[in-house]
């Protein structure tokens, strides 16, 4: 079992034993996942793996964030923005503003990209550097708006 995997159950159990209810759902349905995830692929998940399954589902969240909002729903997109600082607790420290901006420069270096249509190859040096620490959305915008 990965690291990672082991520190949820152990936060499923703390949270069982502190009563936190909200904070208990959010993991369960994390553990929920990674075990369909384990028995999809038939194997033991790695901590890679298991930060991917996070990200998805940080991902889901900040999309339903954005639908209550837009729908005036703002009791629900509270649910949904508490629910993702749960999960970034399993993702790796989240990257500045600063130090993603001195990424894509260098990317850009890297791969002589000039216009919009380099986009690909930015986005192909930077993506391993930058997996779980940014989100690849905002990434991409980023990338795009520098080459213009």
């Amino acid at each position: 079992m990965s690291d990672l995997k082991t520190r949820i159950a152990e936060d499923v159990k703390a949270a069982m034993r502190a009563g936190d209810k909200a904070r208990l759902s959010v993991l369960r349905m994390l553990a929920a996942e990674l075990k369909q995830r384990e028995v999809v692929e038939s194997t033991a998940l790695t901590d890679a793996v298991v930060q991917s399954v996070v990200e998805k589902m940080v991902k889901q969240r900040r999309d339903a964030q954005a639908q209550f909002r837009s729908g005036g729903r703002a009791d629900l997109a509270d649910r949904e923005a508490a629910e993702i600082a749960v999960l970034m607790a399993y993702l790796p420290q989240q990257l500045s503003d600063t130090e993603l901006a001195a990424l894509i420069d260098q990317a850009i270096a890297e791969t002589a990209a000039s216009s919009g249509k380099d986009i690909g190859k930015v986005m192909a040096w930077i993506k391993p550097k930058v997996q779980g620490r940014t989100d690849m959305a905002k990434l991409a915008g980023l990338i795009k708006a520098k080459l213009g």
